[in-house]
């Protein structure tokens, strides 16, 4: 049997050069920065620990002798003086520093913290020879002993300064050791990362080289339009599952070129039925004969009124072939059209509008809320017995239009709206056959295609009435000429 070839996965490879560069570059510094952390805290707490005991020195050798001197000759009394407490604060440092310090330096701090207790001592001793009063010539002489035995406690201070002088200069020693060992180590692993990391890439490099140009060559071929390409199969893990994606992206991409253009034929039968559909004979003889009865009756202003109505009816229609037009004219549209319809309709509809002129100058596809005006109109107010209203709303929020048209006639069953969202989610376009309108499914599919957005209409609907909503995005008459120039 032959060997199976495994397979290389660039993440994996790119992954594990990583992780051995991260171990080679960090590990040895975190090391180095532990020990120059550790020497650095180690001389630093050295000295603080020299400064404090040198702090001392100036209390043990001038000023607890110079205190007890005033308190002899009566400059100051014991008890004002603070000469204990200056020996209680001079131990308890002591003691403090003597187990912050290591074993070989503590014995100058042990001997000096017991020599204090004898400073204490003598200075108790004066303090017995006031409260007795003997003669100052007997007290001079305990003074004398305070002296000596400060200058021997300043002498051990002095001894232990010295000898954690001596272990800073060790610990300096070491440190400067630590950190050129570190620097020579560091030279040669970075050397060595970057030998090897050379190496790692020219392999991986190798390995993913002809699948890349293989890839970059069928991807031209399919930039040119050739919808035939594909790639060959390839070992190399990432590359493989992208070659695979490629080739189904070239599969679907030729698809839907196909469905791009049948769409585009579909669309424009569409555009075309509803332009059939919306100069309807049936409304426009029906307008014409109420214009007649207006006339021989007599009712001049009416006869202005339904005559100014068609004319901005169709003028609007037409719109001399434009697709797009002020949401102002689609208004002006749909109320012409309410009007015309009120005329014949005055005892079953009533009609309300509020779309705000604010949004007036702003940009919408072509004949979207007359088409659901009339559907309300012939499939919910008339066949309702005692007709009803319909509303048109507009609204401008976050950058979107909204539209809602709402009527309060009879509304649909569930059975009818589950079949017409089922129609209109599948995209047939279709023109209704009784009178007026060119259905809810070619606006829908109209909204999708020229907004290229997924959703269309929301339809909702109940025995109260039906209500038709749908937003789209704000287009200004810039971005429609700009748009218009580029597709051009």
């Amino acid at each position: 049997m032959g060997k199976v070839k495994k397979e290389k996965s660039i993440l994996g490879q790119i992954e594990d050069l990583s992780h051995r560069l991260v171990l080679m570059l960090v590990v040895p510094i975190v090391i180095s920065l532990i020990l120059m952390l550790f020497y650095a805290e180690q001389y630093h707490s050295s000295i603080v620990r020299m400064e404090t005991i040198a702090n001392l020195k100036t209390v043990v050798s001038e000023e607890i002798p110079g205190t007890a001197w005033n308190i002899i000759s009566g400059k100051i009394t014991l008890e004002s003086s603070g000469i204990y407490r200056s020996i209680h604060e001079v131990n308890e440092t002591i003691d403090t520093i003597t187990e912050r310090t290591g074993q070989e330096n503590r014995l100058s701090l042990i001997v000096a913290s017991r020599t204090m207790q004898t400073l204490e001592n003598y200075v108790d001793r004066i303090r017995d020879n006031i409260n007795a009063q003997v003669p100052v010539v007997q007290s001079e002489a305990e003074l004398e002993e305070v002296r000596d035995v400060a200058a021997l406690v300043d002498s051990m201070l002095n001894e232990y300064i010295a000898r954690e002088i001596e272990s800073t200069a060790r610990m300096s020693v070491s440190l400067r050791f630590v950190i050129l060992a570190t620097a020579i180590a560091e030279v040669i692993i970075v050397l060595v990362a970057l030998w090897y990391r050379n190496r790692s890439v020219k392999r991986t490099a190798s390995s993913v080289r002809q699948p890349i140009e293989n890839l970059e060559q069928v991807a031209a071929k399919l930039a040119e339009g050739t919808m035939d390409a594909r790639l060959a199969e390839t070992d190399v893990a990432e590359l493989r599952r992208l070659t695979t994606q490629v080739n189904i992206m070239a599969d679907r991409l030729k698809s839907m070129m196909e469905k791009s253009n049948e769409d585009a034929r579909k669309l424009r039968k569409a555009e075309l039925r509803t332009l059939q559909a919306q100069i309807n004979p049936h409304f426009l003889y029906n307008t014409l004969d109420a214009i007649v009865w207006k006339a021989e009756a007599g009712e001049k202003d009416e006869v202005i009124h339904l005559t100014s109505a068609l004319s901005d009816f169709f003028r609007i229609s037409l719109s001399s072939g434009a697709d797009w037009i002020p949401i102002s004219q689609e208004k002006k549209h749909i109320e012409g059209y309410l009007k015309i319809q009120q005329t014949r309709y005055r005892d079953i509809m009533n009609y309300e509008i509020d779309i705000p002129d604010e949004i007036g100058e702003y940009y919408i596809l072509k004949l979207l809320l007359q088409p659901l005006v009339e559907n309300a109109l012939y499939h919910g107010i008339k066949i309702k017995r005692g007709g009803g209203t319909i509303k048109v709303s507009g609204a401008l929020r976050d950058g979107f239009l909204y539209f809602t048209v709402q009527d309060t006639g009879c509304g649909m069953t569930p059975e009818q709206l589950s079949d017409l969202n089922a129609r209109m989610k599948k995209g047939r376009p279709s023109v209704s056959e009784g009178g007026g309108g060119f259905g809810l499914v070619n606006v829908n599919l109209r909204i999708r295609l020229y907004y290229n957005q997924t959703d269309g209409l929301e339809i909702s609907s109940d025995p109260e009435g039906t209500t038709v909503r749908f937003k789209v995005p704000l287009r200004t008459r810039k971005e429609i000429f700009e748009n218009e120039s580029v597709s051009g």
